[in-house]
């Protein structure tokens, strides 16, 4: 059983010296090739800024910009399409039949809706998900694109305009009197109650844990566009990582990535709200544990228990956490926006969070945990633009 915790234990970092030496198998190859294949797929801009490096006092920085991925205003597109693609394909029998790595074309990978809705009553399937805003406008935009229903279940404290926006992409949206983990487990609920029903979560918990796999899978595709980038501008492999964390999805798509490789590829620094630190707390505790969630801006991490899934891997994968204040957040989103680069909130958390670990009192211990100097390399993964989640300025003061 989880442990709840009503408080954030002290301090707000964790660093853990043995990552680097921990290896985990890779994420399957197939994965950018389906991403690739898909309409409108480009690699996310990668966009150095050399005003940050000398503020930080390292060699480059990089962000990855997610502003517009799929045509969505942040990342969570690339696991929601992985996951309702292989979901969907199985469904049907296709994974055994044709297999996965030889169809192409939005219509063979993703237009399934037909086959699979023979065998329902009615002739689609209702997609079911739990979101703070941006998984469950993936998981709607996928169940349009395939003629499918989508049933999104919406926490306190998300932005109007990010509910609209899942609204808009014809999905039944319910707004729930409660957090992200009430949300999850209401959407859970649902699914034995509809028809022809199947959760979509990219959350995990014993006993459902296959689909959340899927999710951090489709994220593979980012990390292996990085690699690609940062090799074409000789750049070479990052040095530090620095990933917004909620339930650690895609921390743990991180880990795998980098994990994968010879020991020392990179550093991996975890951020979240420091009203929503749940990976923080359970690494302080070496044990997941349930904190209580407050009000923050970077709704989209606003999760309060790390994914069951995903814990292991942080766990023995990350370097460090930290957690950030939104007022850390706002600032780092101004910032990026005067540099051109479009980031909410969650998605400026990363250079909160780089600047709360290599600045200020303490920042030298911090620098040497990291093994960072002058001339290393930073990547920090902006995951969402500013459509993704609209700031509530009156929550700054």
């Amino acid at each position: 059983m989880t442990e709840t915790l009503t408080s954030l234990p002290a301090p707000a970092w964790f660093a853990h010296p043995g990552a680097r030496t921990w290896t985990c198998p890779p994420a399957p190859s197939e994965v950018h090739g389906f991403h690739a294949s898909l309409p409108g797929y480009a690699p996310t801009p990668l966009t150095e800024l050399p005003s940050l490096a000398e503020e930080l006092k390292v060699g480059r920085v990089f962000v990855k910009d997610e502003s517009c991925r799929l045509g969505l205003p942040a990342f969570k597109a690339l696991g929601a399409s992985w996951a309702v693609h292989r979901t969907l394909a199985e469904r049907s029998g296709l994974a055994e039949r044709e297999g996965l790595a030889e169809r192409s074309g939005i219509a063979e990978r993703l237009g399934i809706a037909d086959r699979v809705g023979s065998q329902e009553a009615d002739g689609s399937v209702t997609l079911i998900t739990a979101t703070d805003g941006n998984h469950g406008r993936a998981v709607a935009r996928m169940a349009r694109l395939l003629g499918q229903r989508a049933h999104v279940f919406v926490p306190e404290g998300v932005h109007p305009a990010a509910t609209a926006a899942i609204a808009a992409e014809e999905a039944r949206v319910t707004e729930v009197a409660g957090n992200y983990d009430e949300a999850v487990r209401q959407a859970a609920d649902a699914v034995a109650a509809t028809p022809a029903a199947v959760l979509i979560q990219d959350t995990a918990w014993p006993g459902y844990e296959r689909i959340p796999g899927w999710i951090v899978e489709g994220y593979a595709t980012l990390f292996a566009e990085i690699d690609t980038q940062l090799a074409a501008v000789d750049a070479g492999l990052p040095d530090l990582v620095a990933v917004p964390v909620g339930v650690g999805s895609l921390a743990q798509a991180a880990v795998t990535h980098y994990r994968s490789r010879p020991a020392g590829a990179a550093a991996l620094l975890s951020v979240e709200p420091d009203s929503a630190a749940g990976v923080l707390a359970s690494l302080t505790r070496q044990a997941p544990v349930t904190v209580t969630t407050g009000v923050t801006t970077m709704t989209g991490l606003n999760c309060g228990t790390p994914s069951t899934l995903a814990w292991p891997y942080l766990r023995d994968g990350l370097d460090a956490a930290i957690a950030v204040t939104d007022a850390d957040s706002a600032r780092a989103a101004d910032d990026l926006a005067a540099l051109g680069v479009p980031s909410g909130p969650c998605g400026a958390a990363s250079l909160a969070g780089v600047r709360a670990a290599l600045t200020g009192d303490g920042a030298a211990a911090r620098r040497t945990a990291l093994a960072l100097g002058p001339d290393s390399t930073l990547v920090l993964l902006s995951t969402e633009g500013t459509a993704a989640n609209p700031r509530h300025v009156a929550n700054l003061s």
